[in-house]
């Protein structure tokens, strides 16, 4: 059983993309009153008949004890947090399908993501997808240093700590209300050959600071390819086995004290931290490559 890529997302699913975009309903300007969008189930349940016809038979999530165990922390009043990693804008949509699938219909109700807003702003496609799941809306540090101009830059500073502010108060409220927060350490999608992608940036140090635990979401098999020209609506559509490995929940503490205490000279703890996340985010992902490889071989007789 072998991946099989179909060709650019907008064109294999031209028809369901169309009545998603038709039923689109979050403005597409970002501002401090409109980060917070609850999902848009019809879009979301089209999504999830996309993934009908792409994950194959094989995926599935590893450990779903850990998964339960999450859960459970919550129902007693600790925050909780996921931290995943980063391939494809079918990450959330892959998660939130397998635990259904799995019989986890509510855990996948109070997850609650943080997205970046380009996913909103760059087009009508891409935000007709991501908002079908459930998300508060941030302003990345990595769009803020785009800007070359400078009154521009100094007007998208303050734009980005209205935003941002308004964000961490909607998380706060959330962690309280039960909610379990996803967040992509990385802060965007892993390219090869660019290994900066794939380094966490430090703002998961600030994170961790406010969650009680968190459990860590390793990723094997993909079916929606990067497409080279950066258009996202034209990102390659794939039929392969998705495997998700999941970590064992562990105290945020327990990972981010000794990180900071073990800061080399001369390096930002923050980003010590964040590093440290990657480096445990790449293990759990070797250990879902391996079993989602003897899952294939199973598959293939």
């Amino acid at each position: 059983m072998k991946p099989e890529v179909l060709g650019p997302i907008r064109e294999v699913f031209r028809a369901a993309s169309g009545e998603m975009r038709a039923d689109s309903v979050q403005k597409r300007t970002i501002t401090a009153e409109n980060i917070y969008q609850e999902a848009n189930v019809p879009n979301r349940t089209r999504i999830h008949q996309i993934l009908d016809q792409l994950v194959l038979p094989g995926s599935g999530i590893l450990q779903m004890d850990h998964v339960q165990q999450l859960a459970e922390l919550v129902a007693s009043g600790r925050s909780c947090l996921i931290l995943m990693e980063h391939y494809s804008n079918f990450d959330i949509p892959c998660l939130y399908y397998l635990l259904e699938r799995a019989g986890q219909q509510q855990i996948a109700d109070a997850i609650v993501s943080i997205a970046g807003m380009k996913l909103t702003e760059e087009s009508e496609f891409v935000n007709a997808f991501a908002e079908a799941y459930t998300r508060v809306v941030i302003y990345p540090s990595r769009s803020l240093q785009q800007h070359q101009d400078s009154a521009q830059m100094s007007e998208e500073v303050v734009r980005s700590r209205e935003i941002n502010m308004a964000a961490t108060r909607h998380m706060i409220r959330l962690k309280h209300e039960g909610k379990i927060i996803l967040l992509f350490p990385s802060g965007t999608r892993y390219r090869p050959g660019q290994p900066d992608t794939k380094r966490g940036v430090k703002e998961v140090d600030s994170y961790l600071k406010l969650f009680d635990h968190a459990v860590m979401i390793g990723i094997a098999g993909n079916i929606l390819r990067l497409n080279p020209s950066g258009d996202m609506s034209m990102d390659l559509a794939a039929r392969d086995v998705i495997t998700l490995n999941v970590t064992a929940p562990f105290e945020c503490d327990s990972l981010r004290d000794p990180a900071r205490a073990e800061t080399p000279h001369g390096v930002d703890p923050k980003q010590h931290v964040a590093d440290v996340v990657m480096e445990r985010l790449e293990a759990v992902h070797d250990e879902a490559v391996a079993e989602r490889e003897r899952i294939v071989a199973v598959l293939n007789g």
